[in-house]
């Protein structure tokens, strides 16, 4: 569940959906996969990169986030860069707790901002 305010969240043009946020705060027992597949956020949750890409000064490792972070969603990806980042989370290979992954750093260098 997020916690929102109004000023976070973006109405969804003409649809039934539910509003776009612009940020999410953290919850105990949420992961970026969790967050991202979420109908408010992006309701894939192939996009997570997408969450890690544009908090990357606040998240050290993406599979390591914490109660109270406060997350930026990136409103404004292009399509190449959904596709870069679900592209990523298809591919990405195993994790390990308190290790970035040498996949996620290449991710995060890539030229695309």
């Amino acid at each position: 569940m997020s916690s929102a305010s109004d000023s976070d969240t973006t109405a969804s043009s003409g649809s039934t959906g539910p509003a776009l946020i612009s940020r999410y705060i953290v919850q105990s027992g949420d992961h970026l996969w969790g967050i991202s597949g979420q109908a408010q956020v992006y309701g894939d949750s192939y996009q997570w990169p997408l969450l890690y890409k544009r908090n990357r000064d606040n998240i050290y490792d993406p599979d390591l986030i914490y109660p109270g972070q406060a997350l930026h969603i990136d409103r404004e990806a292009s399509e190449q860069q959904i596709q870069l980042a679900i592209d990523h989370a298809k591919t990405r290979g195993a994790w390990a707790l308190g290790v970035i992954e040498k996949s996620d750093i290449e991710y995060l260098n890539k030229a695309l901002d």
